[in-house]
């Protein structure tokens, strides 16, 4: 049996598609086959909401009189890029201002979709075509032109878990590491997250229509560091961080109850991203893929503190249990993620999708296959060193 993107769409306009989040199929699925599932099923609805530092907002403010071309930008006393045209800016989420580390880029935009006003100066060496040299004024989201969230890196397809064998406190982008294994922090919502309910991106690629921080988005690319032959489970899932999503979406629309800046204490500012991605069950393959539960997604447990050491594996079902066992060590686990958020998030996918307000795309362009990652090598002695 295998079913088209038309024919789920055309049941969707009828109110008649048959729609669960990732978290009811897997329920599901322990009484019924995939066969079963796909006859049964239409849509699958999966989300995160997670931190996601490679975030961030290209911003066009419009030309005042005489005109500039911005050069130097500082958004809130926040250099931000003047790399682009005259007066446009890209507001990076782990933008900051070093003598107030704890607000950047990620608060900026969060301030954007809130109505905040935002202190906009900056500064040119003044042109033919754009005398003006300096200026000092005011933005809102409803002043400025266009407000646009891309995003290069979100939704990791799994992640590590991250701890610390040494006798110092680790502070990193997965929170506050605690000396002599004494806590062990995790990110991703487990069979809940997209990119693990449809492993191998069969239905999410260029174009995909997706839930962004409280509004329709679109897939636009494969996310940096995208890696698709990292190992795999007899489940097919990647035992470690894989494949990722570039994404994009109106800023104006969206919902600072989906999007939030946030400090990470002597590391720096991220962004909190919600992302929600609708699977279509075209078949018994994709109907097996998403009935994926906790106890079958396993990730790898690494060791910060030393050089990140793998010091073994464990899955989501452990980690949601608050610990986990590493050679005979009984570690606290606590997340870096919002679970309760990402079943908000796809709660609000599955009935935007019953009401008929949300019809799935077809991708026009499928992820790339056989990636893998390359390093970096450091100039010695006038040289890029060999490994």
């Amino acid at each position: 049996m295998a079913k088209t993107y038309a024919e789920i769409n055309d049941k969707i306009k009828k109110g008649t598609a048959v729609v669960l989040t990732a978290e009811e199929v897997s329920e599901l699925a322990k009484t019924l086959s995939p066969q079963e599932i796909a006859e049964k099923v239409d849509v699958v609805t999966t989300a995160t909401f997670g931190a996601m530092c490679s975030s961030g907002a290209f911003l066009n403010f419009g030309h005042a009189n005489p005109p500039i071309r911005m050069e130097k930008i500082e958004l809130n006393g926040i250099r931000v890029s003047g790399g682009l045209a005259a007066v446009d800016t890209y507001v990076g989420a782990t933008d900051c201002n070093p003598e107030n580390p704890s607000y950047g880029g990620a608060h900026i935009i969060e301030d954007l979709i809130a109505g905040k006003e935002i202190t906009l100066e900056a500064w040119g060496k003044g042109t033919d075509c754009y005398p003006r040299k300096h200026i000092k004024t005011v933005i809102t989201k409803d002043t400025i032109n266009e407000a646009i969230l891309y995003n290069p890196r979100n939704a990791y397809q799994n992640y590590n878990v991250a701890t610390n064998s040494t006798d110092k406190i680790k502070y990193t982008y997965m929170g506050t590491l605690l000396p002599k294994l004494r806590n062990a922090s995790y990110s991703t919502a487990g069979e809940l997250s997209p990119l693990l309910n449809d492993p191998e991106c069969r239905t999410i690629g260029l174009g995909t229509r997706i839930f962004l921080c409280g509004t329709e988005g679109y897939v636009t690319w494969n996310g940096t560091q995208f890696h698709s032959t990292k190992e795999t489970n007899e489940h097919g899932i990647p035992t470690s961080n894989a494949r990722t999503i570039a994404v994009i979406g109106d800023l104006k629309n969206m919902s600072t109850e989906f999007l939030r800046g946030v400090y990470y204490e002597k590391y720096g500012v991220s962004m909190f991203v919600g992302i929600g991605i609708p699977i279509p069950i075209l078949d018994e393959d994709l109907a097996r893929r998403v009935s994926i539960r906790n106890e079958q997604i396993e990730t790898t447990v690494v060791d910060y503190g030393d050089g990140n050491k793998i010091l073994g594996k464990t899955n989501y079902a452990a980690l949601q249990s608050g610990e986990i066992e590493v050679n005979g060590h009984k570690i606290k686990t606590a997340p870096v993620a919002s679970l309760s958020k990402a079943r908000q998030i796809a709660e609000i996918l599955k009935s935007w999708i019953q009401k008929g307000d949300f019809l799935l795309t077809e991708p026009v362009r499928p992820m790339p296959t056989g990636t893998s990652l390359k390093g970096l090598q450091e100039i010695e002695n006038g040289e890029l060193k060999k490994d």
